[in-house]
C-alpha cells in the first residue's frame, strides 16, 4: 500500500513537473512571474511591505526597534515611489546585501542576512515579479523616526561587515549541509526565502541575530524577544518548550490552516501563514517540517511533559482550588475544557501547549487581555476568534488564570504577579488597545 501510495505521489509531482515544463517553452516570462509570486509568498514579503490590502506591496507597515519606529518602503514597480527605477543589481544588493541604491545602507529590519542565501534563479524570479506581476501604488511609506546618533546610515556598513553573511559564503555553506535533497530544501525555505530565524532566534545587543543556519549554534530558533507584544516560541525538538511533541503532519497542518491538534498561531505568526505559508506547496511544507523535525535537536534536556489529571478531576467535581481556576471555569473551559485539552484545531488544547511553559508568559498575557483571532486560509475558510477579557478582569484576575493555566494539567510554567500583568500593560499599551485584525482571505 506504501509503494503504492509512494508511486502515486511520484506520479503527481512528475504529471505536475511536466505540465510547469510545458507552460514554461510556451510563456517563459510568465513562468518566472509565477515562480516569484510564489517566492514572494515564501519570503512574506506582503507582511511587512502591505500595509493596507487596498495597495499590495505599497510598504507603511511600523516596526518598532530599540533604535526607534521603521516604516517598510513602497516595493511596487512605480519610479517614483517604489523601486520601479531600481536595475536587477539594485534589487539584488538590497536583498541580498543590504544596499539599497546610490550604496544607501539600510537597516536590519529587512532580514537580507537570511536573504543572501537565496540562489540567482530565485532572485531573478523576484525581480521579474515585483516588475511585471506587481501593481505600481503611487505612495511613499512615513519617514523612518529614528533616534540620533542610530539615524546615520554609515555604521551599517561596519553592521553589515561584521554580522551579515555574504551571498557566495551563504549558498555555499548552505549547499554542502544536507544530503539529503528535501531536508536540504526545507532548510533553504527556512534559512533563506522564510528567514524564520528573525524572529524566532535570539538577538545580541547589536541586533544581530546570535545565529542564522543550524550549523551555527543550537541557539538558532530557540526563541526571540517579543514583537508587538508577542514572544515568538522555540521550533526546537525541545519537548515542554520546543516542538518535540509535534508530528510532521501537525507542523504541516499549522503552516498551510494556522490551526492543528497541537496549537493555533498567534500575533505575526497568523500573518506569516495567512500571506506565506498557506500559499506553498505540500512538498515544500513537508521539507520545511522535515527540516525542523530532524535537523533541530532540542537543546535544554527538559524532563518529558506528561498529562497531570489532578487539576481536571477536581474541576470537574466543582472543587475551585484558586482564584485563577474559578476564573478560568468562569471564562475559559467552555472551548479549552476543563482537562485543558480543548476542541482541536478550532480551540487549541493549553494542556502541554509550548507557548504556556515559555519562560516568557507574555503572549499568554495578551491573549486574555486583547483576545486572539486565527485568520481563515484556503485550507480552513473558517476565521476563529477568542475574545479578550482586559475590561473585565483586573490585573490580579489575569495573573491569577495565566498562573493557573502555566501550571495545570502537568504544565511547568512560572507563576506571574499582578506586578507583572501592570507592568506588561503599561509596555504593551499599543497592541493591547489594537483589536485583532479583522480576518480576510
Amino acid at each position: 500500500m506504501l509503494a503504492r501510495k509512494t508511486g502515486l505521489a511520484l506520479l503527481a509531482v512528475f504529471g505536475l513537473a511536466g505540465s510547469v515544463r510545458a507552460e514554461a517553452q510556451e510563456n517563459p516570462q510568465q513562468a518566472l512571474i509565477d515562480k516569484g509570486r510564489y517566492l514572494a509568498a515564501a519570503a512574506d514579503c506582503s507582511a511587512c511591505h502591505t500595509h493596507d490590502a487596498a495597495a499590495p506591496y505599497g510598504g507603511g507597515n511600523p516596526f518598532g526597534l530599540p533604535i526607534g519606529t521603521l516604516y517598510a518602503p513602497n516595493i511596487t514597480p512605480d519610479k517614483q515611489h517604489g523601486i520601479g527605477s531600481y536595475t536587477e543589481t539594485d534589487f539584488s544588493n538590497a536583498l541580498r546585501r543590504g544596499i539599497g541604491r546610490n550604496d544607501k545602507p539600510l537597516y536590519p529590519a529587512m532580514p537580507f542576512p537570511s536573504y543572501a542565501r537565496m540562489t540567482d534563479a530565485d532572485i531573478h524570479a523576484l525581480w521579474v515579479y515585483f516588475h511585471e506581476g506587481v501593481a505600481p501604488i503611487a505612495q511613499s511609506a512615513p519617514t523612518n523616526a529614528i533616534h540620533w546618533p542610530l539615524s546615520m546610515r554609515w555604521p551599517m556598513t561596519l553592521w553589515r561587515w561584521a554580522f551579515a553573511p555574504t551571498p557566495k559564503a551563504a549558498l555555499s555553506n548552505a549547499n554542502r549541509r544536507f544530503p539529503d535533497a528535501e531536508i536540504a530544501r526545507g532548510a533553504y525555505l527556512v534559512e533563506g526565502p522564510g528567514h524564520c530565524g528573525a524572529c524566532h532566534t535570539p538577538r545580541a545587543l547589536t541586533m544581530q541575530e546570535k545565529a542564522l543556519s543550524s550549523d551555527e549554534g543550537d541557539v538558532f530558533l530557540s526563541g526571540g524577544a517579543a514583537v508587538d507584544g508577542w514572544t515568538p516560541v522555540n521550533l526546537r525538538q525541545d519537548d515542554r518548550t520546543g516542538l518535540g511533541r509535534w508530528s510532521e503532519d501537525d507542523i504541516v497542518a499549522f503552516l498551510a490552516t494556522g490551526r492543528s491538534e497541537k496549537g493555533s498561531a498567534f500575533g505575526g505568526m497568523s500573518d506569516a501563514i495567512t500571506h506565506g505559508t498557506q500559499h506553498l506547496s505540500t512538498a515544500d511544507l513537508h521539507a520545511i517540517a522535515r527540516y525542523l523535525k530532524t535537523s533541530l535537536p532540542a537543546r535544554k534536556g527538559e524532563k518529558p511533559w506528561e498529562i497531570d489529571h489532578t487539576v481536571a478531576k477536581a474541576l470537574r467535581k466543582g472543587q475551585l482550588p484558586t482564584a485563577g481556576a474559578k476564573t478560568y471555569v468562569d471564562r475559559c473551559a467552555a472551548c479549552h475544557r476543563t482537562d485543558g485539552r480543548g476542541y482541536a484545531p478550532a480551540f487549541p488544547p493549553l494542556a502541554g501547549n509550548p507557548t504556556l511553559m515559555d519562560k516568557d508568559p507574555g503572549s499568554l498575557i495578551l491573549i486574555v487581555l486583547r483576545g486572539a483571532t486565527v485568520a481563515p486560509t484556503e485550507k480552513a475558510p473558517s476565521a476563529l476568534t477568542m475574545p479578550g477579557f482586559g475590561h473585565v478582569l483586573n490585573d490580579q484576575e489575569v495573573a491569577d488564570v495565566v498562573t493557573f493555566i502555566r501550571q495545570s494539567w502537568g504544565n511547568s510554567g512560572s507563576s506571574v504577579t499582578a506586578a507583572d500583568v501592570r507592568n506588561f500593560r503599561d509596555r504593551n499599551a499599543e497592541w493591547i488597545n489594537t483589536p485583532p485584525p479583522k480576518p480576510f482571505n
